[in-house]
């Protein structure tokens, strides 16, 4: 009881800082991605300093983030032979629930009350694959010593059919090759390349093997790129200070 009693006052004194911070700049803070039987969620959670990136306490929110969003995917009625991709904003993201029914919003106070900073709930997305499909990825800047949700600055996931390859290590050079080179669109195959200022992924020299373009080294391979989405720690966020 103790215990529940110094929980609840922490979320209330959370609650009233968090109303207090509110509008502060979050340009700072963690893309997390958790990928299991054959769905993937990545999150990104921001906060006003590196130093609170960094931190165990915030760790631990991107992790709840990570999993109440997958959560939410596996209690879905979606098909799991079709493919599905969810966006969830900060209000989606604020109504979901943690394993023992705390909602993040609860779980996002808490944080803030103890750790004295500003911090959102950016976004995150869902995707859900059928059996044949595969979900790559690749987390930029890692943080050493997480397991179960990779974190770090930049993400990519990357939705494919595999050819010849190994399936696990095309996803992670094709989602280095979006992190690193940032692409807005798909692109088709058969699509000619407009050089360094290519913004269609297929067209693109390929990162791992810039002799050839994404097309040519996936058509070499018999693999096919479906879908994609990068997320960039800080993009679009909130920009202003009070």
């Amino acid at each position: 009881q103790a215990e529940s009693w110094l929980h609840e006052q922490a979320q209330k004194e959370g609650w009233s800082k968090a109303v207090r911070l509110e509008g502060r700049r979050t340009k700072e803070g963690l893309i997390g991605h958790l990928i299991e039987d054959r769905a993937a969620v990545m999150v990104e959670v921001n906060c006003e300093t590196d130093f609170v990136a960094r931190n165990e306490k915030f760790h631990s929110l991107v992790r709840d983030v990570a999993f109440a969003t997958m959560a939410h995917h596996r209690s879905g009625t979606g098909s799991r032979s079709a493919y599905i991709k969810s966006l969830l904003s900060t209000d989606d993201l604020s109504k979901l629930t943690v394993p023992g029914g705390a909602s993040l919003a609860d779980r996002l106070a808490l944080a803030v009350g103890r750790l004295g900073e500003n911090i959102a709930l950016r976004r995150a997305v869902v995707l859900g694959v059928p059996a044949e499909w595969n979900i790559g990825s690749y987390v930029h800047g890692a943080l050493p010593g997480q397991t179960d949700v990779a974190m770090g600055r930049y993400g990519a996931l990357v939705v494919f059919q595999s050819g010849r390859g190994e399936a696990e290590t095309l996803g992670r050079k094709l989602g280095q090759h979006i992190v690193g080179e940032a692409p807005l669109s798909l692109g088709n195959m058969d699509d000619l390349s407009c050089g360094d200022t290519e913004t269609r992924l297929l067209p693109q020299s390929f990162l791992a093997d810039p002799s050839k373009t994404v097309a040519q080294y996936l058509s070499e391979q018999g693999a096919r790129v479906l879908d994609f989405v990068r997320f960039q720690r800080g993009e679009g966020g909130r920009d202003t200070e009070e």
